[in-house]
């Protein structure tokens, strides 16, 4: 069966950058005419045309998933502008990037043009330290780094705030909550050193009993010496939610007794609320704060997408055209969630309608191709083509989802061997590009090209080797498609453990169990799956494990239940079909 895998959509946001306004509100661009020319050199704190063209390219790089890109471009401006904000912002992006070397240079730079920053000379002792991070040189750095902090009283919470993100390109996590321990060790009444430290503890994962009694116990010792820090309390949440949800939630309503109106408590707990799947009690303190607070529309947004999520569409109908008549949102946010209702719901011409609507900006894009599915579901193909040819699609990106979105009508339309050609045609215009490859392989799956469906999943694999949803992907294919039944479940496994409550992934273990004779095993992942998840396919996979063990009017009564809600599911109907007949 089809798996969802993201689409890496570009915002298009960034393109708003294409206009860059000067200062004095002129547009900036260069001139076509004269591709030749240099820009002349620019002064301290000037953006240039040429410049501006480097934010853009930089921007857009981002978006686009190529962060060393835009972390070069990021650093060539901070260089050309002496600008240290320009500086700073090279050294997030190639941190986040594991670009070491790019962002040791940024960040010197950055110490270079604002030698009072803190974070800045911390990413530098960091990096300079190598990939050890039990070098003793990296940790007399750092120290002298906080003892320059201590001298100046205020900057030294701020210096153990920023010291995780220094950190944060290290790999090895267990060795970097060690470092971390360490420096804290001479400022034991600091609040933010022990803050560090819970922190250090909570990003090695906290799998096992010692990382989380760290975490646990520096948090309290952070939260000792300031007991209403808003961060520290939700760092809590954060640990304990680990360790259980419903521990989590006691520790908040426990808060909540002496500050019952706390809003970032509260929306904490409705956090919660969700993750243990009590979405009335989440409602329910959602509505109280609406009410409290009438103004803040925060709120009813939140109720709005809980709504959604629990399928209520016509309250979150309602509530969605209240926001829109109050103005809420930016970017389309309302319009295009008023959109999705009309779709769920199966009213096409007025989700057409509304998606057509959404203003352009980070949504527009998304919602001009939902447009040309709705046109596809009214039975207006060809309508449909030649809105999506019409599309202004700018970016590889959008040129690419434009293709996706063609193939993707002709697939709902019944024509696999159409949709196929166009997205073999995308592929070779746009070589190993994840979305493509895999799109290609379920298609290849309806035409019964196994050869092929097997071969694009193994290249998205080698690209995206820590993608769980590829991995599931292709372990279900040689759980459900070939003899290699073992082989498939060794790769849905290594998915699992990725995203151990996905409930695809779960129902590809449950299946593969099913494949290799452990019926008990089976149960008990589609179960867990169901449970994620009411899905006629999970349904189909569950009900065919009860009638092989037998139990067959439980198997009938779950696939009439799934029926309802999805008469026309080819995966349910022919299971239904080839047991029953």
């Amino acid at each position: 069966m089809d798996r969802p895998y993201p689409a890496y959509l570009l915002s298009v946001a960034a393109l708003a950058a294409l206009m860059a306004v000067a200062p004095n509100g002129t547009a900036q661009t260069r001139k076509a005419e004269e591709p030749e020319r240099r820009a002349p050199a620019a002064k301290a704190g000037e953006l240039t045309a040429e410049l501006m063209y480097r934010l853009l390219v930089g921007d857009i790089a981002l978006q686009r998933g190529e962060p060393a890109l835009a972390a070069r471009a990021y650093y060539d401006v901070a260089r050309e502008t002496r600008d240290p904000k320009f500086a700073r912002r090279a050294t997030e992006i190639a941190l986040a990037a594991r670009q070491r070397t790019l962002a040791l240079d940024s960040a010197t730079l950055w110490v270079e043009l604002d030698p009072t920053a803190d974070r800045a000379k911390q990413v530098v002792a960091g990096l300079k330290g190598g990939s050890d991070v039990r070098g003793a040189d990296l940790k007399a750095d750092l120290e002298r780094a906080l003892a320059e902090a201590a001298t100046a009283g205020p900057r030294l919470g701020e210096a153990f705030l920023e010291l995780n993100r220094a950190l944060a390109s290290e790999p090895d996590k267990a060795a970097t909550l060690k470092l971390v321990q360490a420096l804290a060790q001479p400022y034991p009444n600091n609040a933010e050193a022990q803050f560090a430290v819970a922190l250090a503890a909570y990003n090695t994962g906290l799998a096992d009993f010692e990382s989380s009694t760290i975490a646990l116990q520096a948090i309290d010792r952070a939260l000792k010496q300031k007991p209403d820090w808003e961060q520290a309390i939700l760092l809590k949440v954060e640990i304990l939610s680990k360790q259980s949800m419903d521990r989590a939630g006691d520790y908040l309503v426990e808060i909540l007794k002496s500050n019952p109106d706390a809003k970032y408590i509260n929306s904490a707990l409705v956090q919660v609320r969700i993750q243990q799947k009590r979405y009335g009690d989440a409602a329910a303190i959602l509505q109280r704060l609406a009410e409290q607070d009438p103004g803040n529309h925060e709120y009813e947004f939140g109720m709005a997408m809980l709504a959604m999520q629990t399928k209520d569409w016509a309250k979150a109908e309602r509530l969605l055209e209240q926001l829109n008549r109050a103005g809420y949102g930016d970017d389309g946010v309302v319009e295009s969630y008023l959109a999705q209702v009309a779709e769920e719901t199966g009213r096409y011409e007025l989700a057409l309608e509304r998606f057509k609507a959404v203003p352009d900006g980070e949504r527009g894009w998304y919602a001009k191709l939902r447009a040309a599915a709705m046109l596809g579901k009214l039975g207006r193909l060809d309508e449909a083509r030649t809105y999506l040819d019409d599309l202004p699609a700018v970016t590889r990106d959008q040129k690419i989802q434009v293709q996706q979105v063609a193939a993707q009508l002709l697939r709902d339309a019944g024509n696999n061997k159409g949709a196929y050609e166009i997205l073999d045609s995308a592929l070779g215009q746009y070589p190993d590009e994840p979305d493509l490859l895999y799109d290609l392989a379920m298609v290849a799956e309806k035409l019964d090209r196994i050869d092929v469906l097997e071969a694009k999943l193994t290249r998205l694999v080698e690209l995206k080797p820590t993608n769980a949803q590829a991995l599931n992907a292709l372990g279900y294919t040689l759980v459900d498609r070939t003899p290699r039944v073992s082989e498939g479940l060794a790769l849905i496994q290594r998915a699992l453990a990725m995203s151990p409550d996905d409930p695809f992934i779960l129902d590809s273990v449950g299946w593969a169990q099913y494949r290799l004779g452990h019926l008990d095993e089976a149960e008990k992942y589609l179960r867990q799956a169901m449970e994620q998840r009411p899905d006629p396919e999970i349904a189909a996979h569950l009900g065919e494990v009860l009638w092989a063990k037998g139990e067959r009017k439980l198997a009938q009564d779950l696939w009439q239940s799934q029926l309802k809600n999805a008469p026309d599911n080819a995966v349910l109907l022919e299971t239904v079909r080839r047991l029953t007949r």
